[in-house]
């Protein structure tokens, strides 16, 4: 009997440790409750875009962003990489549209909130990423023009609703573009200055529409936030709020001696930088230079915050004024 009630006390010992709240100190509970989802500031505006947060615009970015026929050859969508249902990404290390490419999908949760685009920040407005891949030969596949004339034929009213008239394209040939192959980028050469300009025109405002939509993509929260806001408020946690020993150590070390937090820092877990790991590369892909050439892709770009086609004034191109 005494063995028996020896047994029982060690085992309402071991019960109780594992629901003894975490221990953590004042300056470790800031630290993780500004790491919470809770802490994330509202959504600033996007002064280069005009129609960021019209609803209407966002709805035809929603359609365009899930229709495949903004591709060249009717197969391949934004959400064909970007898929709802992960954290709109794919899970391959690399992107499969029309063709492979060298890096893999970006998760777009929270993306309106970076202040560059893609991972090595070729592209410095949400609207003006969204263009990208449009052209891209190894994604969307398709070309200016072309994405024009079916804008035109298939969302013409919804388009002039939001954005005004649509130019006149009947004297405008049906494949061209600056990025194409030999055939589209004679016939873009061909064109005049003021047919260039007004199929620019329209294509900027398709990756307006898109931004809009992209722009309603937030991040959910997580066991963690769900753990930070039961270490925030005393409560006790239940069910997958609960963090093992395991876990605790290693937020423990997340936060303190491993330095993670340091780079991995805010509700996003991300100081917005660019930092060279020392990762070699991959076997296979050609060599990644990273931000060095993306410093001169985003200069060269006439969709940049310093081009043409942003709304608003220069006020809001402090991050390109000032690159790094």
């Amino acid at each position: 009997m005494r063995r028996r009630s020896r047994f029982l006390a060690l085992m309402m010992a071991v019960v109780l440790a594992g629901c003894t709240k975490p221990d953590f100190s004042d300056a470790e509970k800031t630290t993780i409750a500004s790491l919470a989802l809770s802490s994330l500031p509202a959504l600033k505006p996007d002064t280069t875009n005009r129609f960021a947060d019209v609803p209407a615009a966002a709805a035809l970015g929603s359609t365009l962003f899930f229709d495949q026929g903004m591709s060249g050859d009717g197969s391949v969508s934004c959400s064909t990489c970007h898929k709802i249902d992960r954290q709109f990404q794919d899970d391959l290390p690399q992107a499969v549209g029309v063709g492979r490419t060298n890096r893999r999908t970006m998760p777009l949760a929270g993306v309106a909130r970076d202040p560059w685009f893609f991972w090595d920040g070729r592209r410095d407005s949400l609207w003006a990423q969204a263009l990208t891949p449009l052209e891209n030969p190894l994604e969307q596949a398709g070309n200016r023009t072309a994405y024009a004339h079916y804008i035109k034929a298939r969302f013409g009213e919804r388009y002039e609703r939001i954005f005004g008239p649509l130019p006149d394209f009947s004297d405008m040939p049906l494949d061209a573009s600056p990025l194409g192959n030999d055939v589209e980028r004679a016939a873009w050469n061909a064109m005049s200055g003021p047919q260039r300009d007004a199929i620019n025109g329209v294509f900027a405002n398709l990756g307006k529409a898109i931004a809009a939509f992209e722009r309603s993509i937030a991040p959910t929260p997580t066991r963690f936030d769900r753990f930070a806001l039961n270490l925030a408020t005393g409560a006790e946690p239940k069910g997958d709020a609960v963090f093992s020993k395991q876990e605790i150590r290693g937020l423990k070390l997340f936060i303190g001696k491993a330095n993670c937090v340091t780079c991995h820092n805010g509700p996003r877990f991300t100081d917005n930088s660019f930092h060279n790991t020392g990762v070699p590369s991959v076997a296979g892909l050609p060599p990644d230079r990273g931000r060095i050439d993306a410093v001169h892709q985003v200069e060269a770009d006439p969709f940049n915050c310093f081009g043409a086609y942003r709304d608003g004034d220069a006020s809001a191109c402090g991050e390109l004024r000032f690159m790094v």
